[in-house]
């Protein structure tokens, strides 16, 4: 959930099954309006039942009951998106939740306690503003690259 005037900067996130995280303090900070975060919740809410739909491609969700999940971002600032895949997760029954990140910023693991049982971070630079400036390449990544992705997954043998 992108803030109207800096969409790349999250107010918040959601999920599968109703799940929404907000950052009241961005929320605040930035002035984003109820009726903003209604409108940008349910355009938002569209396109994540758009791509479940095209990314499942009529495959039953995995049963994650008991088990260990392993959420990867591509980096924490705010905290929204991996908080969302979490809760997300924990939701479904996992019973032990990794949250790996290549980069993020001094003590993020303090400001997502209780969000994962473990955490793995590569970098945690003292200079930190954005994910993006630890990146050459920080383009958005297409539908037609994850499911391609996901059809390579699904032919190899488990």
């Amino acid at each position: 959930l992108g803030v109207p005037s800096q969409p790349e900067l999250a107010f918040g996130s959601i999920g599968a099954n109703g799940v929404r995280v907000l950052n009241d303090e961005i929320v605040q900070l930035t002035g984003v309006s109820a009726d903003e975060i209604v409108r940008i919740e349910a355009r938002e809410r569209g396109e994540l039942e758009r791509r479940v739909e095209l990314f499942r491609s009529g495959r039953e969700l995995i049963p994650l009951e008991g088990r260990v999940v392993v959420i990867v971002d591509d980096g924490v600032a705010t905290g929204s998106t991996a908080r969302a895949a979490c809760q997300v997760v924990r939701a479904h029954g996992a019973s032990y939740i990794v949250l790996a990140v290549p980069v993020a910023p001094r003590n993020w693991e303090r400001d997502m306690a209780g969000v994962a049982d473990e955490y793995v971070c590569v970098a945690a630079p003292g200079a930190f503003s954005s994910v993006g400036q630890f990146y050459s390449n920080f383009t958005q990544v297409t539908d037609d690259d994850v499911v391609d992705c996901l059809s390579q997954a699904i032919k190899k043998p488990q």
